[in-house]
């Protein structure tokens, strides 16, 4: 069997290089877009699923059993592949081929609206996880409900939720590797198109291990800073001092 043959200089050998780096920034993008529309929407469903009205319960309710229960891929290609079907002609054929990026936007309305559901039940834990009180306390101070929910329970909501989204902020840009299955070029799929140019799979497979850590690496020590500061003394705890 004949050995396998190392080289790990493909990794700076042009145009490869210039390939993999455009990868890195096109997953760096999906992530960071697709975390923007999941943060946004799950905060709004995650403070209705709080709401005392059972229509609006109700239908963030089933967004939320729905997205989180249907596969991430399977997902991805009923935006691409099914949606511009259902659609009046014009507006299909300008969502899957006028649109410019289509791929990409497609790649990250999905992330967006999967994770949303996601961060909105840890929004909706962390609101629920503050005592009744805070809440009585501001309508007895003479504020609206929608005020003691701008001004106390939202705020202190997304402190207590910190260490959460990290998880999902570190999810969010893992999955973006399934962004190469509509055809987006992110870092796996230039990863994958260069190895079938020069064979070096492992070296280059190699490699975009080490950059999805690095990316994960940072997040995490980035979010530990952010955490630091939204700390709430005696709500929320470090691992090192809690009981």
């Amino acid at each position: 069997m004949e050995r396998y043959s190392w080289n790990w200089a493909i990794l700076v050998t042009e145009p490869y290089v210039y390939w993999i780096l455009s990868g890195i920034v096109w997953t760096i993008l999906v992530a960071l877009a697709g975390w923007v529309i999941a943060l946004a929407l799950g905060s709004v469903v995650g403070v209705a699923r709080t709401l005392r009205q059972p229509v609006v319960r109700a239908i963030v309710g089933a967004y939320v059993e729905t997205f989180r229960n249907v596969p991430l891929l399977v997902q991805i290609f009923l935006w691409y592949f099914v949606l511009p079907e259902l659609l009046p002609a014009a507006a299909g054929q300008w969502l899957k081929r006028d649109l410019p990026h289509a791929e990409f936007w497609t790649a990250v309305v999905s992330l967006g609206t999967y994770t949303a559901c996601r961060i909105g039940e840890q929004v909706r834990a962390g609101i629920e996880a503050i005592a009744k009180g805070q809440t009585h306390a501001g309508l007895a101070t003479g504020l609206t409900l929608p005020q003691v929910y701008r001004h106390i329970l939202v705020p202190v909501g997304f402190r207590m939720t910190v260490p959460a989204l990290t998880s999902e902020f570190i999810n969010i840009f893992k999955n973006s590797a399934l962004a190469l299955t509509i055809g987006v070029l992110e870092l796996t799929s230039r990863t994958r198109q260069v190895a079938e140019y020069t064979y070096q799979a492992i070296e280059l497979f190699t490699a975009a291990t080490v950059v999805y850590a690095l990316i994960t690496l940072i997040v995490t020590f980035a979010m530990r800073v952010v955490e630091r500061r939204a700390r709430l003394p005696g709500m929320i705890q470090s691992a090192r001092t809690g009981p």
